[in-house]
């Protein structure tokens, strides 16, 4: 009898505990689903729509010609040209330097808090202002070009120059988001062991080989981190091409990228089911490559 009683007493605190449970969750539900599901849902919904927005909003079913529209568009490939392009040089680059940023301050050279805060200003900088006075720097008279013609090699029309727009863009970012890699790296370098390049000097190991045999693999995750938040953060690319260029993506469609055709599409041409199925299209190739970096980066912990 008391055994019974028992039972039923632990049965019914589980159940108390599992309500209890689900009440704490429905904050985070309701943010989630309001924020996060409710609009991929309404983006699944604008994708297979041509939405009237004049004169009143209406939406007419058009299957999936948003998403053939797509292959046809040339522009579309263009954009998508610029982007990889921009991901593939930016990525590696910035991610490198983050590194060595982050190994030199690790070294405990004189004044390191101080180069700490110089290198960090940039990433707090706000990207518009960024943006203008990169600007300054790459007019045909400005300090670029004048450091280049002091040194003597040629110089460039930055900003009208469709060979080299998209690589101005590409170094300023290079130079403003390095930085913030670089934190993450030098909390990851100050919390690895010390025993471990102790017992590689005792074997006889130099600086470079415990950097390649001890540094490198214990930071892979980091790097995959680093890595992962770096190729999200490049494909949306906007801000920086959409003021450099006057939101045209110029010259010659130079600088356009996919979140600058995206922004086109809505406030240009009021394509809202273009848009979404452009937009559809950014998310899976980023999903992809973000999977493929987990399948050679993710996989060891420290």
């Amino acid at each position: 009898m008391f055994e019974r009683i028992g039972r039923r007493s632990n049965r019914n605190w589980n159940i108390t505990e599992n309500i209890a449970g689900y009440l704490f969750m429905i904050p985070t539900i309701l943010v989630v689903g309001t924020f996060v599901v409710l609009p991929i849902l309404y983006a699944v919904f604008l994708s297979l729509q041509k939405v009237k927005l004049l004169g009143g909003i209406e939406y007419k079913f058009v299957g999936f010609r948003n998403f053939r529209q797509l292959v046809e568009d040339e522009r579309v490939w263009i954009a998508l040209k610029n982007t990889a392009e921009y991901v593939a040089i930016v990525v590696p680059t910035q991610t490198v330097l983050a590194l060595i940023l982050a190994v030199t301050l690790n070294a405990g050279i004189r004044g390191k808090n101080w180069w700490r805060i110089l290198y960090f200003l940039p990433t707090v900088t706000s990207s518009a202002v960024l943006t203008l006075i990169f600007m300054w720097i790459y007019n045909t008279d400005g300090l670029l070009n004048d450091f280049l013609a002091f040194v003597g090699l040629p110089t460039y029309n930055w900003l009208g120059d469709p060979a080299v727009a998209l690589k101005g863009i590409m170094l300023m970012n290079i130079w403003s988001t390095a930085p913030f890699y670089m934190v993450i790296y030098l909390a990851a370098l100050q919390d690895i062991p010390q025993k471990l390049y102790e017992a590689a000097e005792l074997d006889g190991a130099n600086e470079w080989q415990k950097f390649i045999y001890i540094t490198i693999p214990i930071l892979k995750p980091v790097t995959f981190f680093v890595v992962a938040i770096g190729v999200i953060g490049t494909f949306q690319l906007f801000d920086q091409s959409y003021i450099f260029s006057g939101g045209t993506g110029g010259p010659n469609n130079a600088t356009l990228t996919v979140v600058l055709l995206i922004y086109q599409a809505v406030f240009r041409n009021l394509q809202m089911g273009y848009a979404a199925a452009i937009a559809f299209l950014l998310a899976a190739i980023i999903i992809t490559i973000t999977l493929i970096q987990q399948r050679f980066f993710g996989g060891e912990r420290t």
